[in-house]
């Protein structure tokens, strides 16, 4: 049973609501609203053509779609929208491939989670509690068997 509402307002005539494909996605589908060329590590946002009123006490966090990802090199940027915002919706796309890659109005480019979210009270200490992990930084939990891992196939293709 859906308890949140999520209100859309299409910007444009034509445009089709954010969806999800199957009954369990967690995501929803957006849209690009118009056509874009991106050339080789090129970033632009695309327009949506939509508007939403994300229910309070939640946020919209923009995601990579996997097959925009594995078919054309195109991943999003970072997004975050709160329930005050009720602007266009748009997506910012970079192209990490080789080519340049053309998005179509219609085209599914990456998809929104909206998530329950907790504010904090903001409590200044002079000590942290002590963790296994404690300050270990970027790669300290096995990116680095990832990264080789990535590498490894990289070299791979190319010998093909």
């Amino acid at each position: 049973m859906v308890k949140n509402i999520l209100k859309v307002k299409k910007l444009l005539s034509g445009i089709e609501l954010p969806d999800y494909a199957l009954p369990t996605d967690v995501g929803l589908d957006l849209r690009a609203a118009e056509a874009v060329s991106l050339a080789p590590y090129e970033q632009k946002a695309v327009k949506t053509g939509i508007a939403l009123e994300i229910p309070e006490g939640h946020v919209g966090l923009i995601r990579d779609r996997a097959g925009i990802i594995t078919k054309m090199g195109i991943h999003t940027a970072a997004g975050t929208f709160d329930p005050a915002y009720r602007g266009e919706i748009s997506v910012v796309l970079i192209n990490f491939g080789e080519e340049s890659v053309s998005v179509e109005p219609g085209m599914r480019i990456a998809q929104i989670i909206i998530i329950p979210v907790t504010r904090v009270q903001i409590k200044q200490v002079k000590e942290l509690s002590e963790t296994e992990r404690h300050d270990k930084g970027f790669g300290s939990t096995g990116m680095k068997e990832i990264i080789r891992f990535e590498k490894s196939i990289k070299k791979s293709k190319k010998k093909k």
